[in-house]
């Protein structure tokens, strides 16, 4: 373009120029730009394409003409990588299926429990914070999650404590003692936090008062592997190596009801992946161990089965995704690969490899872009699977501000 822009401007004293500098001047343009600007100008409408010179090549070709390499998915525009966007390393990772070892924050703090060991990494900054480490060697971290906004760390240890961490302050706040054995789930709704331990037994403990233990369920016969509350807190969803799902209903002061309003026995395996869908709270997504190997979709209100997926592997966790209404799994045998599926059509999107050992725990980022997962292969790897183009997420944004102005407009 600057040199279009000077041959243009030397139109008018073409009659000042020597016919050897008009040569040099030709002579330049073919070599840089393989055809004569003078002629071409800027654009040329003439109807075809400007030839080029012989042996010309060009590098545009070799940065944005190559193919999709095998195993990356495109799909209507969107693009879905089929490499980690990042790898770190996550040495002395206790290679047990009933444990929950990873957890991603509001705050972009990515907790991982490294046997003895729990380490903070944030997303944007990739700084490092050792965040505490059992007081005795015997001892190893069972579970994490976050609390209040981010700002507190639920830490399950296999002697049955729950410690909870001040993460701006890195000190620990207080200890709650409840448990026998190991304590490997831990789910918030607000102030409660209930923690699923190796006993079959589930507490309830709230965090503001000294007499934390609110509420004790016993609703399953062995280890409780899974635990999560929905999106609304009406209810608590847990799995155990019973192979039951159990639904608890919350009371009006924050912790489960004592009996389940529903129990389901369909699963043929340890069942530690249960996640709730979050534009619909009433719909659970559930995850079989080496036994099972399936997913189910159920309808807690109705106690109904929506679907039932032959996944060919034990599944250790499950995520879904609000930006593409999909669901991702994380398997545990086979392949050792993520899996995601396109709901409620319940067909499946791609396949993404990597890990070379099983996969034992998975995060979300709190932007909905990006999964987490941890693998015996001791590496954490991080997946863009989510990434919502650009016209989608204005459109998002928008709607979001419009429910927003909704919302304010009836409070006031």
């Amino acid at each position: 373009m600057e040199v279009a822009k000077f041959l243009l401007s030397q139109e008018k004293d073409a009659a000042l120029v020597s016919p050897t500098k008009k040569e040099l001047q030709k002579a330049w343009a073919v070599r840089r730009n393989s055809f004569d600007v003078e002629e071409a100008k800027i654009l040329s409408l003439s109807g075809k394409a400007q030839s080029t010179a012989a042996g010309f090549q060009n590098n545009v070709r070799a940065l944005y003409g190559h193919e999709v390499m095998p195993g990356c998915s495109r799909r209507k525009g969107r693009y879905i990588p089929c490499a980690a966007e990042r790898i770190l390393d996550a040495p002395d990772i206790r290679d047990d299926y009933y444990l929950n070892l990873l957890d991603w924050s509001s705050q972009n703090l990515l907790a991982v429990a490294l046997d003895t060991t729990v380490y903070l990494w944030h997303h944007v900054s990739g700084e490092i914070i050792n965040l505490m480490e059992t007081e005795h060697v015997a001892d190893y971290v069972s579970s994490v999650s976050w609390g209040n906004g981010g700002s507190c760390l639920a830490v399950g240890l296999s002697n049955g404590e729950v410690q909870l961490w001040d993460v701006e302050r890195r000190k620990r706040v207080r200890t709650l003692s409840s448990h026998m054995s190991h304590v490997g789930c831990l789910s918030w709704n607000s102030y409660i936090l209930s923690s699923g331990a190796c006993s079959g037994r589930i507490q309830h403990h709230d965090v503001r008062v000294i007499q934390h233990q609110v509420a004790t369920l016993a609703g399953h016969m062995q280890e409780v592997c899974g635990l999560k509350w929905s999106p609304n807190g009406r209810f608590l969803a847990s799995g155990g190596d019973d192979h039951r799902v159990n639904i608890w209903p919350s009371s009006e002061g924050g912790h489960g009801g004592f009996a389940p309003v529903q129990s389901f026995r369909q699963h043929q395996g340890a069942v530690k992946a249960v996640a709730w869908c979050p534009w619909q709270p009433s719909v659970l997504a559930t995850g079989g161990g080496a036994g099972d190997k399936r997913i189910r979709l159920w309808n807690v209100s109705s106690g109904t089965c929506l679907g039932n997926i032959d996944a060919h592997s034990q599944v250790c966790s499950i995520v879904w995704s609000t930006a593409y209404e999909e669901l991702i799994l994380g398997h545990s045998s086979g392949e050792n690969q993520l899996l995601i599926w396109k709901y409620p059509a319940v067909s499946k999107v791609t396949e993404l490899q990597g890990h070379t050992a099983r996969v034992l725990s998975m995060a979300l980022s709190p932007d909905g872009e990006t999964v987490a997962l941890a693998a015996r292969d001791a590496t954490l790897r991080l997946w863009r699977c989510f990434v919502m183009d650009p016209i989608r997420k204005k459109e998002r944004e928008k709607a979001d501000r419009v429910q927003s102005s909704f919302i304010r407009q009836a409070i006031q």
